[in-house]
């Protein structure tokens, strides 16, 4: 799975805690090998046209797309739970 970025993603990922992105980075590794893995939680936004999310832990969580199919994504935004569904 091939990943990109938005600038988005970036900024906001650039501001969580420390202890956030090292799970957020494990997170990756896990969505690169199976985005569906069920330690993710990966699940369909509705009302969102095609975004998606997976867990990073209890309340963060990374929304993306798929891109071409189910072999390239591109992270949204990340952050809190309630700050992604609004």
């Amino acid at each position: 799975m091939e990943i990109y970025t938005s600038s988005h993603f970036e900024r906001r990922y650039k501001k969580l805690p420390e202890l956030i992105k090292e799970k957020a980075k494990k997170h990756e590794e896990t969505f690169r090998a199976n985005p569906f893995d069920p330690r993710l939680d990966t699940h369909k936004l509705h009302g969102k046209g095609g975004e998606w999310a997976f867990s990073v832990d209890y309340e963060y969580r990374t929304k993306f797309i798929f891109l071409e199919g189910d072999n390239k994504a591109l992270f949204l935004d990340i952050g809190i739970h309630g700050e992604l569904y609004r």
